[in-house]
């Protein structure tokens, strides 16, 4: 396991994180990740869309993919969707899940913050980007780390 990880979540908790992205993704094409690194040495969101960028978060269909961003060593974390998001959403979209996470956050408890995070996120895609039968997966589900 990563060393930005192994002292946030254990395996277990990794799995119940992957299994709330399935869940997530199942209400909407949208397609949700999150990345943890120790830190994100500079600003914390540009950081996140360098990291969704190396991931090819920008080359899904409908420009639809969301990263949630955590930096441990430096108590951050963004939220970043393409521009397929941005140009259907409002500005505050992402207010509401980013309030969410940070009081889970702030308790420590960073599984159930991801977890809530990651729920609300599929929530509110499922508004404008709903799954389709013919819907496919187009990245990974699993946490990717640096």
């Amino acid at each position: 396991m990563s060393k930005a990880t192994e002292y946030i979540l254990k395996p277990l908790e990794e799995e119940e994180i992957i299994q709330a992205i399935q869940a997530a993704e199942l209400r909407t094409s949208g397609e949700i990740r999150v990345h943890i690194e120790k830190e994100a040495q500079g600003d914390v969101y540009e950081r996140a869309l360098e990291v969704f960028h190396l991931l090819k978060m920008d080359q899904t269909k409908l420009s639809n993919g969301v990263l949630i961003y955590l930096a441990v060593a430096d108590k951050a974390f963004a939220i970043c969707g393409d521009k397929g998001i941005h140009d259907n959403v409002p500005d505050d979209f992402w207010d509401t899940t980013k309030n969410l996470m940070q009081s889970h956050f702030k308790a420590g408890n960073f599984k159930q913050g991801l977890i809530e995070g990651i729920h609300k996120s599929g929530e509110q895609l499922a508004k404008f980007f709903p799954w389709k039968k013919n819907d496919e997966n187009e990245l990974p589900n699993a946490i990717s780390k640096g």
